[in-house]
């Protein structure tokens, strides 16, 4: 007898061998007609799969999670299928999953049209309708790379070339197209229903650039037609946020050639990094931190101690001076133990809080670059804590509820936590990795946090925290870290003073709340569609006059404004009342004040406040008041 246990615990007998499709049928019809795949002791596999010995079974369905990878694995082979169905000199290579959807690389002699992916995507919906059964085979390595030689197909024998020879192959049929793949895969086309083919873009053979540039076609596939209608309407909604046109239209910064990956800041984009940085400033002198401030250039030698040049050096710029070596920080940990260890320090002294707004250098790739949520020059809201381990909960604790109150000053409500653990290759003892993960847990746990896990996703040196906010389109950015760090001091010498009067290494808290301002920046821009809170905006208030005769009164209004330390001007042109308004409303200026000879000579403005909302008559002191309130917990 086979036993299978399901989900809700129950076991059912069977008295043969049989296949995941054949369980499903027993439970019932319908859940035999939505199986997707099964889930056997964990693992994912085809409902072909066939079972001869005591198993744990979960039938997968389009709605768990898993079946919507299924989906979209399968989709991107119903993609290549019809590629080569329409192009059969196409040769396909691969085609994974990826957030959202799916691609797959061709290797074609010309570009693919727009009219092309048009074409592509009724092909795939004609060979879903036929309902095709997609079957797995299996065949030795030699046979299968026999196979694809045969077929035209040199991108796949090369594939399976570089796997081992006595590895089984794996692949799937659907009609007249066979492709090699791991799976598993939906039990026929019929399954795939909802889908839609995106763009095309060049990819390098096995991302290496010194190789041949394929051709990627991307595409979106879900379980629901309103749930992919609910995804492009989030695209267009994300194309019109896009921080780079919104960063040209409002001017605040631009990119260019001639400094890939580094970023021009305007007048107002200036603005606006200042307050950031301002208002990051409060928070440190107001939480204990010390500002400080490391250099650009170290040694190479010191990054060989700390073990970033072993790791990292491909990242770094490098430059050399009277035969010494080296390079531009990407990070600011080493330059803040020197600090550290600059003085001799007490348990007393402990935990000892530094911030610093480093500005960074990282050599990316140009193909990764993407306006300033990818850069090569960037600062960061860097901090470091030197603490015992007895006080790792607390200063987790402490910074998870300032890190919150941060975000919610920004507008960020919505925040995912997630903890990464040991990974097998680490240093330092069992009892401290125990001590540390323990902390950021119970840190998330006292601050009334749901968390994940992510077994072995820590650093070597120790475990992190990850804190995740989503934006106003529900697309999450991961900003936030706490990281614990036993190795760094041990290698670059950071010692205290204990209460013994012996010496000992301090733990090194790396943390940032904002991580890069220029990405925190991209992030704030598309989040409120480049319509930021009061506080933020670079320009608050723009008084306006309708003629000559009030241009002193509005000159006169927005230089007290100014004096009252708001970001206020006065547009004085000789231009239509109307055309002013409309200009300053697409650059999305807070308040609008509107004065004409009734405004002057009752000493009053009629304000309209961003949106077109028009708020009527009211004295300065009293817009003053208004603006005060709304700024001042950010002050």
């Amino acid at each position: 007898m086979i036993s299978v246990r399901l989900p809700d615990g129950s076991q059912r007998q069977f008295e043969a061998p049989l296949t995941v499709a054949q369980v499903a049928a027993s439970i019932g019809a319908g859940l035999a007609k939505a199986a997707l795949a099964g889930k056997v002791d964990g693992q994912l596999v085809d409902t072909s799969y066939l079972i001869d010995h005591d198993i744990d079974l979960a039938i997968v369905t389009d709605r768990d999670a898993e079946g919507l990878e299924v989906i979209r694995h399968s989709t991107a082979h119903l993609l290549a299928y019809a590629v080569k169905e329409l192009f059969p000199e196409a040769q396909v290579t691969i085609g994974p999953v990826i957030e959202n959807g799916f691609y797959y690389d061709f290797s074609f002699h010309r570009p693919f049209t727009p009219e092309d992916l048009e074409a592509i995507e009724k092909k795939m919906h004609e060979l879903a309708k036929k309902d095709e059964p997609v079957t797995r085979e299996v065949l030795n390595r030699d046979e299968a790379v026999a196979l694809f030689q045969s077929m035209g197909e040199k991108y796949k024998a090369e594939i399976i070339e570089s796997i081992p020879v006595d590895q089984e192959i794996g692949l799937y049929r659907e009609g007249r197209f066979i492709d090699l793949c791991r799976g598993p895969h939906v039990p026929s086309t019929g399954k795939l229903k909802v889908f839609k083919l995106m763009k095309v873009a060049g990819a390098y053979w096995r991302g290496d650039s010194s190789n041949e540039q394929l051709q990627r076609i991307y595409g979106t596939a879900w379980t629901r037609k309103e749930d992919q209608e609910a995804y492009l309407h989030m695209l267009e909604e994300a194309e019109k946020r896009d921080h780079r046109k919104l960063g040209r239209s409002l001017d605040l910064f631009h990119m260019q050639e001639e400094a890939p990956g580094l970023v021009f800041w305007h007048p107002k984009g200036w603005t606006l990094w200042q307050q950031i940085e301002q208002y990051m400033r409060r928070i440190y002198r107001d939480n204990g931190y010390q500002e400080v401030k490391g250099p650009q250039i170290l040694d190479r030698t010191l990054w060989e101690k700390s073990g970033h040049w072993q790791n990292y050096k491909d990242n770094m710029f490098t430059t050399e001076s009277e035969n010494r070596h080296y390079a531009i920080k990407p990070m600011n940990c080493p330059g803040h133990i020197q600090i550290f260890n600059s003085s001799l320090h007490s348990y007393r002294d402990l935990p000892l809080r530094y911030g610093e707004f480093g500005q960074c250098h990282r050599n990316e790739p140009s193909g990764a670059l993407h306006g300033l949520m990818r850069v090569r020059g960037f600062t960061q809201d860097d901090g470091h804590i030197f603490c015992t381990e007895d006080q790792i909960l607390e200063e987790c604790v402490n910074y998870t509820a300032l890190l919150q109150a941060v975000y919610r000053d920004f507008g960020f409500t919505d925040i995912i936590y997630k903890v990464a653990t040991r990974p097998p290759n680490r240093v330092g003892t069992d009892e401290g990795w125990d001590k540390a993960e323990f902390a950021l847990m119970e840190s998330l746990r006292r601050s009334g946090c749901e968390f994940v896990i992510s077994e072995g996703d820590g650093a070597f040196y120790g475990p992190k925290i990850e804190y995740t906010l989503k934006d106003a389109l529900g697309r999450q950015w991961q900003c936030g870290t706490m990281q614990v760090d036993f190795s760094m001091p041990e290698r670059l010498d950071a010692e205290y003073v204990a209460e013994d009067n012996s010496r000992k290494r301090p733990v090194m808290l790396h943390r940032a709340i904002l991580g890069s301002l220029e990405r925190f920046i991209g992030i704030l821009i598309e989040h409120h569609a480049g319509a930021l809170p009061t506080w933020l905006a670079p320009e608050q208030v723009f008084v306006l006059n309708i003629a000559e005769s009030q241009a002193d009164y509005a000159h006169n209004v927005a230089q007290m404004l100014k004096k009252q330390g708001f970001r206020a001007r006065a547009d004085l042109r000789n231009e239509k009342i109307s055309y002013k308004i409309r200009e300053h409303t697409l650059q999305k200026v807070p308040y609008l004040l509107v004065v004409g000879d009734k405004e002057r000579e009752a000493n009053t403005v009629a304000v309209r406040a961003r949106g077109g909302v028009d708020l009527g008559v009211m004295s300065v002191e009293t817009l003053q008041e208004r603006l005060a309130q709304e700024c001042a917990s950010f002050q």
